[in-house]
């Protein structure tokens, strides 16, 4: 066996409250531990979304009665509550700040940067601010992260043009990280027939791509060069993170079909996969979903918490399989190489041969329990 720390996905989403019709505490943080993630930070929106002490509170409720795994809650960057000074201890309490700067609905959205700069000013700057940027306003995004002289940490980058804006940043001294989401290594826009993808033995050939509503996500799936562009330039990349956004077969079927993947199953697999390609160092793999998000983060050492895996284990993804709630996956019938056995949390069996062995409440809040 293969031994693993305990993996950590700083992006996820939980859909709860709100949509637990999707998701919710128990079945996400189920599916992080059969993915050999420990430690989830979730994002904040929800219904209602997560930006104040009250509607903290209802998602850390929930969460200290259902997770499975440990977590830290993000707060969101709102037009109307970016005077943070006006709420000591409340950033403490969270993951951080996710601030959406492009097309976001509800409460969280900020339509001009004037917007964005109360949050730079007053935000603790020991705690991250992460940003949903894409292009263009991923370079204002940095721009402020100079101007402010702070950290940002931009979320799920999918472009060649994105990678190399970031590399060029930190060469210049400004404080950027960045992550990115195995559907953005994996998947293209450019759709393959799907029994080629169903049934190729190896998918790093397949170029990836799927059709329908269940191809959209936010960002959107990208080209084969911005694909090849974010593997050319992994010493670029921070972190792995899934983005976790499940959406039901049903919904995601319809008319209007919401963006998003789920991811909490298959990121370690196709990572472990990349690994036995020789396109990933373990090493690499490591640094980026253990030692890179603890860092960035500011997150605490789960003690006596590892993963067990069965690097030879060839299978296929199956959504049938998995303890995500939506029913479904973008890998579906893709042949990988890597599978979890076994998950140690803080001492206790968390996860072995899939079965959850913890109960719901079991994971804790980093912020708030974890010295």
């Amino acid at each position: 066996m293969l031994k693993l720390p305990g993996l950590i996905d700083p992006h996820v989403h939980l859909r709860e409250p709100g949509a637990t019709h999707k998701e919710d505490y128990d079945s996400g943080t189920s599916a992080a531990l059969a993915g050999g993630i420990t430690m989830v930070l979730a994002m904040p929106n929800t219904r209602p979304p997560i930006f104040d002490a009250e509607t903290l509170d209802l998602a850390l409720t929930a969460a200290k009665g259902k997770a499975r795994c440990d977590y830290a809650q993000f707060l969101g960057a709102g037009p109307n509550n970016g005077d943070w000074d006006k709420n000591k201890g409340l950033p403490q309490r969270a993951a951080g700040l996710k601030m959406y700067l492009d097309s976001t609905f509800g409460e969280l959205r900020l339509d001009d940067m004037t917007l964005w700069m109360p949050h730079f000013e007053t935000f603790p700057k020991e705690l991250p601010i992460v940003a949903h940027s894409e292009s263009r306003s991923m370079a204002s995004a940095i721009l402020f992260a100079a101007i402010y002289d702070r950290p940002v940490h931009i979320a799920h980058i999918s472009l060649k043009e994105e990678v190399l804006l970031i590399k060029a940043a930190r060469e210049r001294g400004i404080q950027v990280t960045c992550e990115v989401c195995p559907h953005h290594l994996f998947l293209t826009k450019e759709v393959p027939p799907p029994t080629l993808r169903a049934t190729s033995p190896n998918f790093a050939e397949i170029g990836g791509g799927l059709g329908g509503g269940r191809a959209e996500v936010r960002p959107r799936l990208a080209t084969q060069e911005d694909v090849d562009s974010l593997w050319a330039n992994l010493d670029v990349i921070d972190c792995f993170a899934t983005d976790h956004a499940p959406h039901t077969v049903e919904e995601k079927d319809s008319d209007n079909p919401p963006p998003g993947f789920p991811g909490l199953e298959t990121i370690l697999p196709l990572l472990l996969t990349a690994v036995s390609e020789k396109r990933l160092s373990l090493d690499a793999l490591i640094e980026k979903m253990h030692t890179n998000p603890k860092r960035i983060f500011n997150l605490p050492d789960q003690p006596e918490t590892w993963v067990e895996v069965d690097e030879k284990a060839i299978y296929e993804i199956k959504a049938a399989d998995q303890f995500t709630r939506c029913g479904w996956t973008p890998f579906e019938g893709w042949k990988v190489k890597g599978k979890v056995r076994k998950v140690v949390l803080r001492g206790q069996t968390a996860f072995e041969d899939g079965r959850i062995l913890v109960p719901a409440g079991y994971g804790i809040d980093i912020r708030q329990e974890i010295s």
